[in-house]
């Protein structure tokens, strides 16, 4: 196995980020029971601690609590997904300022490679991150400090739950003694790759603590699991077999899709979603430079009201001569829509996938096919993008996407776009 020298890996991780971004323009919910719903305002995806103590677990239906939430006064947001993402941005390029080698790991989550700052007091390089990201963005982050991936994501863990830290934790600065003795004290659970899922297995062969998985026999376990269950207890023991990963791979598949905000029935609003989730997808697919050679799309009714039959389809067609055309990606699936469409039926939801993906670089194009992307339509696809970055989504987008979306997503308790909306800025008043 390829196993890399230790380092000082540093994971920064925006405390409890949706329920934050919600505080920071709204001063006036802090320290008040808050939840964030998830689309459609179904399910709790994010909980303040004044909801937690109340009992309200991850992923919660908000029908089922609507009671508990009005005896204590719980705030329900729907999800600002361009809020969110703004804002995740700005952390992340204040990031990039301490140090050139970041990984983007999720919305809330960067790993930093702090390895050349061994000259530096990096629980103090840490404060100042946190501090900087404080008073740029009014976001509070914690920062874990460990020779591998793994021990930063543990190390985080103990700047979050361990007030002795300061929301600073630097495992390389610890004694091997020391820091056994904080593993010792931790569910196996919480390592990264572990989980709920795998935990109870780990349980069941004496393993219950992160100690006890660290002295485990990692030859022994690969067997058992497998050869991530073997990296994981090699990074515990400070050797590196994770990599950063500074540039994100491109994605194999890009998928979009929603559940309607209420039951669809008619061919038009479907098309109307169809052809949103597809400008979405090309978009991204735009983004990540490369082509699709496939398109699939399907359709479905709600597995959960019992009364109505049930009908669900999908469909995949190649494409000859792979492309990232809106257009072009439009057509095939409005063209897989009408085959796989029947009346009478109420649809919850739709959506688009897009596969084959090649890069740009190596599209090879077909002779025959009238379908090519030319260097006009690249054009085209190029300025409607610019558009869209410089005046905001949809400024530019197909007369198919529809204009009222009936159909669209239930977000009756969505805050303002703050940060991404001029007509929805804070107003200062005197």
């Amino acid at each position: 196995m390829h196993c890399l020298k230790p380092r000082n890996i540093a994971l920064i991780d925006v405390n409890n980020f949706y329920v934050s971004c919600e505080r920071v323009f709204n001063p006036k919910l802090i320290n008040k029971p808050i939840v964030v719903l998830s689309n459609n305002d179904g399910c709790a995806v994010a909980r303040s601690n004044e909801v937690k103590a109340l009992g309200v677990g991850m992923g919660a239906p908000w029908f089922k609590f609507k009671d508990l939430a009005k005896q204590h006064g719980i705030i329900a947001y729907s999800s600002n997904y361009a809020l969110y993402a703004d804002m995740s941005n700005r952390v992340m390029s204040i990031l990039r300022q301490f140090s050139p080698d970041q990984e983007i790991y999720s919305i809330d989550e960067s790993f930093l490679d702090l390895t050349t700052f061994r000259s530096r007091d990096l629980i103090a390089y840490g404060q100042k991150m946190r501090k900087r990201i404080l008073r740029w963005t009014g976001l509070p982050v914690c920062v874990g400090i460990g020779s591998t991936k793994t021990l930063a994501k543990l190390a985080n863990h103990c700047a979050k739950k361990r007030t002795q830290f300061n929301s600073v934790c630097n495992f390389n600065t610890m004694h091997e003694i020391e820091l056994n003795e904080i593993l010792s004290e931790i569910a196996v659970g919480e390592v990264w790759g572990v989980g709920r899922k795998l935990a109870p297995k780990l349980n069941a062969l004496g393993i219950h603590t992160v100690l006890d998985l660290k002295q485990a026999d990692p030859e022994q376990l690969r067997q058992q699991f497998s050869v991530v269950m073997e990296k994981t207890i090699r990074e515990l023991n400070g050797t590196v077999c994770i990599e950063m990963e500074e540039i994100a791979p491109p994605k194999k598949q890009i998928l979009s899709s929603r559940s309607f905000g209420h039951p669809v029935r008619d061919y038009q609003s479907l098309a109307e979603s169809i052809t949103l989730y597809m400008s979405r997808a090309a978009e991204k697919l735009r983004k990540q430079q490369s082509y699709a050679g496939s398109v699939y799309v399907y359709i479905r009714t709600s597995p959960f009201r019992e009364q109505d039959t049930f009908y669900s389809n999908g469909m995949t067609i190649p494409i000859s001569s792979p492309t990232n055309d809106t257009m072009q990606l439009v057509n095939v699936a409005l063209w897989i829509l009408k085959r796989i469409y029947k009346p009478s039926f109420d649809y919850a939801k739709a959506g688009v996938m897009l596969g084959e993906l090649v890069p740009a670089q190596g599209v090879q194009s077909d002779l025959f096919s009238m379908g090519q992307t030319s260097p006009k339509s690249a054009n085209l696809m190029l300025a409607m993008d610019a558009i869209n970055k410089k005046m905001g989504k949809e400024s530019i987008k197909l007369a198919s996407e529809g204009f009222t979306r009936t159909w669209k997503m239930k977000q009756e308790n969505k805050s303002p776009a703050y940060t991404t909306n001029w007509e929805e800025l804070i107003r200062v008043v005197r």
